[in-house]
């Protein structure tokens, strides 16, 4: 496997409806960011480029199969070949490790992996019913198939099982709109307060309106190269190009039904589950005790294909202790409860602790005033850019927009994007991008390094 960079990337803004282009403008203005942020006329790029892989969730918002040829085909590329993934929510994080095999098995030396929804060409019922059909249509989809009744079944059982609380679940709220509100890129740029999440309309208890990402349009792509790659697309700049490394992909995988997800033994959990950090006698005690009052693994409280996606990237990285050793994630929190599931499911904290590393201050931003009162410094910023419950959920871009602003976070450039640079971890060297489908049906994790 050869080493793989991330170059270059780009965003469209992300909204509610993007009325003025069609998916193609849209992927086309993210690509030109892209370019543009290295000096490159379309011409030059295209040379160097040598095929893509396109990302985007459902045929039915774009009303047309095939999209990802035509996006291919706008910015110029044929005959140079592309393919098109599709992985529910995880589509964009999946395309992003297609992109990367595609550069590390040597098929290619400069990769676009770009992705795109455009999800305002349908009313929120229609399109609710579309990304339901990401369940079981034989079986979850006829007796709800409503995703926010699914997150809010497992949250109830994290909350009888753990003692989490909705002010919990707030925290997460407060956190990413406020970190977004410095994001010129974000759809939903506001200050929020504990009250405000809580007194939003209910959806599906204890979810309201504000605990829960929005339907949206928008673009993302980066740039995957090797070191010959790299050196074309340096020589055609004609200058050093700032890149980080891909250090190491995860992906897990589970039972589309919730309900055909075994429980484990005790053993079996130790033997499958454990992170490296977690092996330890105080660990082990821990789970032995939460076993002991009726844990089971993974239950729907926890997304055992995200354990599997973190376990995998921590192993092929080195990473012993995240909390420790990755400076900030850029999860996907489609929820706030999912959020908090997936600070256990990536070793942040124990299973049953999510809650409380919620509301702790561990995974707030260092400069951004919450107007809150946080026990704990911020140790590992999740969602610095304000994640996809305040940036939006276009998607199939989605874990690509995760990659381009982890780019930027350890190119140190976020206030060159952003036109300010609060939002720019300190010293940040190392970061996780996480993306996650359906109810943790696939799960994708991929560590990138300065």
């Amino acid at each position: 496997m050869r080493p793989v960079y991330v170059v270059t990337g780009g965003v469209s803004k992300f909204a509610k409806a993007r009325p003025d282009k069609t998916f193609q403008a849209l992927v086309k203005e993210a690509y030109d960011y892209a370019r543009e942020d290295i000096g490159l006329e379309q011409q030059q790029f295209n040379e160097i480029v040598d095929g893509s892989v396109a990302s985007y969730f459902s045929d039915h918002f774009a009303r047309q199969l095939m999209a990802g040829i035509m996006a291919h085909d706008y910015l110029g590329l044929c005959p140079k070949p592309s393919h098109r993934v599709e992985s529910g929510g995880a589509t964009g994080g999946v395309c992003f490790q297609e992109g990367y095999k595609s550069v590390a098995s040597g098929d290619m030396d400069v990769c676009l992996a770009f992705g795109f929804e455009t999800m305002s060409t349908v009313n929120t019922w229609k399109g609710n019913e579309f990304i339901a059909l990401a369940s079981d249509t034989n079986f979850d989809y006829p007796v709800g198939g409503f995703y926010t009744g699914y997150y809010a079944m497992m949250v109830t059982r994290h909350i009888k099982e753990f003692g989490t609380t909705v002010e919990q679940l707030a925290h997460v709220s407060v956190k990413n709109h406020a970190n977004a509100y410095h994001n010129p890129y974000a759809q939903k740029r506001r200050r929020l307060s504990i009250a405000d999440v809580r007194n939003s309309p209910m959806v599906a208890w204890p979810l309201t309106r504000l605990d829960i990402c929005v339907m949206s349009d928008g673009a993302a792509l980066v740039t995957l190269a090797s070191e010959e790659g790299l050196e074309r697309l340096e020589k055609a700049a004609g200058r050093r190009l700032p890149h980080v490394r891909v250090a190491a992909i995860g992906r897990g995988t589970d039972a589309m039904r919730m309900a055909d997800r075994p429980h484990q033994s005790y053993d079996d959990f130790l033997r499958y589950n454990l992170l490296p950090g977690e092996d330890n006698p105080t660990d082990r005690t821990y789970y032995k005790e939460l076993w002991e009052r009726g844990f089971r693994y993974p239950g729907v409280h926890s997304f055992r294909a995200g354990r599997m996606a973190s376990k995998k990237a921590y192993e092929r990285a080195g990473i012993v202790h995240p909390l420790e050793e990755i400076d900030f994630v850029e999860l996907h929190d489609a929820f706030t409860s999912s959020e908090i599931q997936t600070y256990e499911d990536m070793g942040l904290c124990r299973y049953g602790e999510g809650g409380d590393f919620a509301a702790s201050g561990q995974a707030f931003m260092p400069t951004v005033d919450y107007g809150l009162k946080l026990p704990e410094p911020s140790r590992c910023p999740v969602n610095p850019s304000g994640g996809l419950i305040a940036c939006g959920h276009p998607v199939g871009a989605t874990g690509l927009m995760q990659a381009v602003f982890a780019l930027w976070q350890l190119q140190g450039t976020i206030g060159k994007h952003f036109g300010d640079d609060t939002l720019q971890v300190p010293n940040a060297r190392r970061g996780a991008i996480h993306s996650h489908a359906g109810t943790g049906t696939y799960v994708t994790v991929s560590i990138l390094e300065a």
